[in-house]
């Protein structure tokens, strides 16, 4: 004699839940990576009354007061940022990068980086803050 059990437990496998922590997930890349564009050099960039739109380029050379540069926050030397520049544009869909140079300094520094777009025929964006 056979006995059959009246409540046999189904297993059910729900995707709402799912569905809510991809969702969760999503919205917190996409806030964390807006974030993420910001540099960690402290430069004090100079001030404008006009500003454009934002156009997000693939490298940024930040420029401090006393001369010393940096390609991405890495510190690199004068006689290496075209070099360093030149590989990371050099898959780039874009080639063009953004100069952070703080507003005290020297204005031989910034005409160097500019001449290294100018030489490698790269577009250069000039990184300023709105005037309040």
């Amino acid at each position: 004699m056979k006995i059959q059990r009246k409540n046999k437990a189904r297993p059910e496998f729900s995707l709402a839940a799912m569905t809510d922590v991809i969702l969760l997930m999503l919205i917190f890349f996409m806030i964390t990576s807006s974030a993420a564009n910001q540099s960690a050099i402290d430069v004090k960039l100079p001030k404008t009354g006009a500003v454009d739109d934002n156009i997000p380029n693939p490298v940024i050379v930040s420029i401090k007061p006393d001369g010393s540069y940096f390609v991405d926050d890495n510190p690199v030397n004068k006689e290496q940022l075209e070099q360093m520049i030149v590989n990371k544009l050099t898959n780039q869909t874009s080639k063009s990068f953004t100069i952070r140079a703080d507003e005290d300094t020297k204005h031989k520094d910034v005409v160097f980086a500019m001449e290294i777009a100018e030489k490698h025929k790269f577009n250069i964006a000039i990184a300023t803050v709105k005037d309040k």
